[in-house]
């Protein structure tokens, strides 16, 4: 502990970082730009600024310089996370257009279903722009598995806009998730043979679908209702099938955060797999005084905390 009256000199820099990281503040500025930014520019300022901050490490100046910064950097990554997932965004809706694609992802909802189509070919008017994926609802039971190729009519439409300024721009989280237009199914959708392979990523998320699929089928075997769709939601994160009025429930009541999976949640899986581990080895008396058993526990933990990062998606 620093002892009462030393310079501030002798504060850790860290600790100056970490007091001063404005994140947060660099996203709100970022999203608050009436043009996107240059990116070579902000990565050429916030390079600047860091080697300042480093030259002023000793002066009384360098928090603010730290600060000045940490907002440079933080602007400087949302710029080219924006570059990195550019894509075509849809302009106009489109009626009855032919898509062909990989299926990415498959969400089971209350009343319909819904899967996000990784988009091959699309015939599209002269002047539309490419799209890299599209999100399509469908009748409830009737989603294609991940991982399939197949072909489809669509009523494609742009991006919700915020309803009204200042709320939740759908728009917004549907281009940081690459999606270029969202839409219903036309009549039956055919799996047809696929050109090409998905590729390593989309095997990866068909397993992970398959072992989501298996433990919402056993759990359905088991719970019905609302029970159901609430363990669902915790073990495979999947949200869709909670009903509305047990949804607004949850949140009028301040456990929202409980459905949706983050930090706290891996904290918990990752202290019952730590403890559950160490108590079974200590049954052994050999196990305990020969190995490291509490380091056994802790790479368990870790194993199974990832394990739940993945299945849920989180």
């Amino acid at each position: 502990m620093r002892a009462i009256g030393s310079p501030p000199s002798r504060r850790c820099p860290a600790t100056s970082m970490c007091r001063f990281w404005p994140s947060t503040k660099s996203r709100s500025i970022y999203f608050a730009a009436d043009r996107e930014p240059v990116a070579s520019v902000a990565v050429a300022t916030a390079l600047v600024l860091c080697v300042a901050a480093f030259v002023a490490r000793r002066s009384r100046i360098f928090p603010l310089a730290v600060m000045l910064a940490a907002l440079a950097a933080g602007f400087a990554t949302a710029t080219l996370k924006t570059a990195r997932v550019a894509h075509g965004v849809l302009a106009r809706p489109m009626f009855s257009v032919t898509v062909k694609g990989f299926v990415e992802t498959r969400d089971e909802r209350e009343r319909t279903d819904r899967f996000v189509l990784r988009v091959e070919e699309m015939e599209s008017p002269r002047g539309v722009t490419k799209l890299e994926r599209v999100r399509l609802s469908v009748k409830k039971g009737t989603a294609p598995a991940v991982g399939s190729f197949v072909e489809l009519k669509a009523r494609l439409l742009p991006p919700l806009s915020p309803l009204r300024p200042g709320s939740y721009d759908f728009g917004r989280d549907m281009y940081f998730q690459g999606i270029g237009a969202s839409g219903f199914v036309m009549g039956a959708i055919r799996t047809v043979e696929a050109p090409r392979s998905g590729g390593t990523y989309l095997r990866y998320a068909a397993t992970m679908q398959g072992m989501r699929d298996a433990i919402d089928a056993r759990i359905r075997s088991v719970v019905s209702g609302d029970n159901r769709a609430i363990a669902t939601a915790l073990l495979t994160g999947r949200r869709d099938a909670i009903s509305a009025p047990v949804n607004d429930a949850m949140f009028i009541s301040g456990l929202g955060h409980v459905l949706s999976i983050s930090g706290y949640h891996m904290a918990v899986v990752a202290g019952v797999v730590f403890f559950s581990v160490r108590a079974l080895l200590a049954l052994f008396p050999a196990l305990t005084v020969t190995f490291p058993i509490k380091k056994w526990s802790a790479v368990a933990a870790l194993i199974a905390a990832a394990f739940y990062l993945l299945l849920s998606g989180a």
